[in-house]
């Protein structure tokens, strides 16, 4: 669980924290991070006001609890896409059309990590280089098994992964493109496979 959540010591409190961050998602989400208030995250959660400041100490608490919690999401819907015996450029498919999935049904981390960019910079700093390393360390393994060119790391990761950002943004985010996550996702890996350059 997010780190700025005090850890609830029953299975009620679990679920307590989890609707708090759940409704603070779809508050911070609607109206951003200023416009958001306490009180009415918790009338969302349908949990007392007291209650909130059992698990966090105040609204900014909360929103770096928040950021963490959906980092952690996008994480765990890729690395549940991946199976044994993908291929490397599989692999990079695979998570992209999770994450892709991910973000078609939670539009508002989006808004979220963006405004976190000015609400917490050291929690949006987190969130990118978290993906990157893991995207880096995709790429050395594809690399290492052969499928992938030697010597990718750092600089292509972050290539990777601002595709995948801004793909999520044009087609899922704003819509209006009738692609499904699968068709993205498959899209931006035969630009993978095949690069720009005309042979």
């Amino acid at each position: 669980m997010a780190s700025d959540a005090k850890t609830p010591r029953t299975e009620r409190g679990r679920r307590t924290l989890r609707k708090l961050l759940d409704a603070a998602a779809e508050e911070f989400g609607e109206k951003g991070f200023h416009e958001a208030s306490v009180s009415s995250i918790t009338r969302r959660a349908g949990v007392a006001l007291g209650s909130f400041y059992t698990y966090f100490d105040s609204k900014d608490a909360l929103f770096r609890a928040l950021v963490g919690d959906m980092s952690e999401k996008v994480r765990t819907s890729a690395r549940s896409a991946l199976s044994d015996g993908m291929g490397a450029l599989e692999i990079e498919r695979a998570a992209l059309a999770a994450f892709l999935r991910f973000a078609s049904e939670h539009k508002e981390i989006y808004r979220i990590i963006d405004e976190a960019e000015f609400v917490d910079p050291a929690s949006y700093r987190q969130h990118y280089e978290t993906i990157a390393k893991r995207i880096a360390e995709r790429l050395r393994a594809g690399g290492a098994a052969g499928e992938f060119r030697d010597g990718l790391g750092e600089l292509e990761a972050w290539a990777v992964m601002g595709m995948n950002v801004f793909v999520g943004l044009r087609y899922i985010v704003w819509g209006g493109a009738e692609m499904a996550p699968d068709d993205v996702a498959a899209g931006v890996n035969d630009l993978l496979a095949k690069g720009i350059l005309k042979r």
